[in-house]
């Protein structure tokens, strides 16, 4: 949890955390979209994110929710912007600086996800970016799953896709993973992966628990569902840089909602595409 009234940790240095070649590491995220960095939270990092899991799962937010509630399984999401100290205290706005070589960036917020019960559904193949509405290089997620998952169980990317075309997003329907989100956008509609898998160059990893995947918020990507008996808890940090903009692209309407994901952050009517994306109602980290 933040406590706006403290003053904010320190920034833990990449020399104490596991070692680790960044700039390769930075040239990967830059040219496949997506990198899978083995080992990088130390044992006492892991348990503080496995506390904030815990703590945001037992005190939802009003944007929580179940998704496909008539079906045996749990596939659960919430949204919140409650872990900028996790970010500090784990070393991963370190990781961050080191990917991108840029002191300067803002936390977004985190969403939360847990698939348990039965057999759950895939999260369809989609993209982050037609959702909040920005573009930029400086746009990425730190995915972080509790539990150990075998590759056919891991989140799933397209590489190379963060530079490619952006589509409408998916609505999350029960009967159709690609219905477009917003009706009235000029977006293309998502093409259906799951069904043509072998035309597209698919990357996931066997994941342990401590283990990072940092992904550009325009990558194509969707996850796994479950079997009887497995669960899957994971957690998605985002962060964005100075180099993002407001993306107006296919869009009518009003601008995007600026700050926490409760909604209570002012309404922007006056962003053109290309305008700077305002940081006023974020937390730098």
């Amino acid at each position: 949890m933040i406590n706006h009234a403290e003053a904010p940790p320190a920034r833990v240095p990449l020399s104490s955390l596991p070692p680790r070649d960044w700039s390769e590491a930075a040239l990967t995220l830059d040219t496949d979209g997506v990198v899978h960095l083995p080992a990088a939270l130390t044992p006492e990092a892991l348990a503080k994110v496995e506390a904030a899991v815990a703590f945001s799962l037992a005190n939802p937010t009003p944007t929580a929710v179940n998704f496909y509630p008539d079906e045996q399984a749990k596939f659960f999401e919430d949204r919140g912007k409650r872990h900028l100290n996790l970010v500090r205290e784990t070393g991963l706005d370190s990781m961050v600086a080191a990917l991108w070589g840029e002191d300067c960036f803002w936390y977004l917020g985190e969403q939360l996800f847990v698939k348990e019960g039965g057999h759950s559904r895939r999260t369809p193949w989609h993209q982050d970016t037609p959702y909040l509405r920005m573009k930029g290089s400086q746009l990425i997620a730190c995915w972080i799953s509790l539990d150990r998952l075998p590759k056919d169980h891991c989140l799933e990317f397209v590489r190379g896709s963060h530079t490619g075309t952006l589509y409408n997003g998916s609505a999350f329907a029960a009967d159709d993973d690609t219905a477009p989100l917003h009706k009235h956008s000029a977006l293309p509609r998502l093409p259906d992966i799951q069904a043509r898998r072998g035309d597209f160059d698919i990357l996931s990893w066997d994941i342990e628990p401590g283990d990072l995947i940092f992904f550009h918020l325009g990558m194509l990507h969707g996850g796994a569902g479950t079997r009887p008996g497995m669960r899957r808890r994971t957690v998605s940090l985002r962060f964005l840089g100075p180099d993002v903009r407001f993306d107006g692209r296919g869009w009518s309407g009003r601008g995007p909602k600026v700050g926490d994901y409760s909604g209570r952050a002012p309404v922007y009517d006056d962003l053109a595409d290309g305008d700077p994306y305002p940081t006023a109602h974020l937390d730098q980290v």
